[in-house]
């Protein structure tokens, strides 16, 4: 019986200022891709009304954030408006070894550590608002944040926003349903690159011996 390929699975990161879709398109990509699975990162910011505790986040304090940092169990972590924030090591490379893909919903900071231990598995995507307004709208409709959080997070997008030309794509969301589109063929296409594909060159060989 001919040996299948296995494909490891790759790190898809979407990164983008508070408001810019990458939630959405998050969603959208999970909802439609029965092999993806999302990393859920550990944080020591407060749960917000609806959140639950080991699904969108692993809610921690500040010790035991800097336990898992110091026994070397976070991929990367950052401090983003005033909280720390992480990804978990272990279910990350269960996953990819199982040959799953995971998505990250993580910024700049936690791209270039990702970028420095895991070059090959790595597919990084950034997402920019088509203009500021719509940024700010976008902000105030969650009306989940005061006054002065999201006056901060605008002036943090300015900064975000300068690390674009650091993703290997970048998707301007002017139209939630091409970008979740245009996120879905980035993720096709890396799919099918040749480094990805496990034991191809013995089925390159297998084809030869037949022939």
């Amino acid at each position: 019986m001919d040996k299948p390929i296995q494909r490891r699975g790759l790190m898809y990161v979407l990164s983008s200022p508070s408001g810019a879709g990458k939630t959405t398109i998050t969603r959208a990509l999970l909802k439609s891709n029965p092999d993806l699975e999302i990393s859920i990162s550990a944080t020591t910011r407060p749960r917000r009304p609806g959140e639950v505790d080991g699904q969108d986040y692993y809610f921690v304090d500040i010790p035991e954030f800097n336990a898992m940092i110091d026994g070397g169990e976070m991929l990367e972590h950052a401090k983003v408006f005033g909280n720390y924030y992480g990804t978990p090591r272990q279910p990350v490379e269960e996953a990819l070894n199982r040959g799953k893909d995971v998505i990250f919903d993580i910024d700049w900071q936690g791209t270039q550590q990702l970028r420095e231990i895991a070059r090959d598995d790595l597919v990084t995507v950034f997402i920019l608002p088509p203009n500021s307004k719509e940024l700010e709208r976008r902000l105030r409709a969650r009306a989940q944040d005061p006054e002065e959080t999201i006056r901060h997070r605008m002036e943090k997008a300015a900064d975000e926003m300068t690390h674009y030309s650091e993703y290997d794509y970048v998707l301007i969301n002017n139209n939630v349903d091409l970008a979740i589109h245009q996120a879905q063929q980035i993720l096709d296409s890396e799919r099918l690159k040749r480094h990805r594909a496990g034991g191809l060159s013995e089925f390159v060989r297998g084809l030869k011996d037949g022939l």
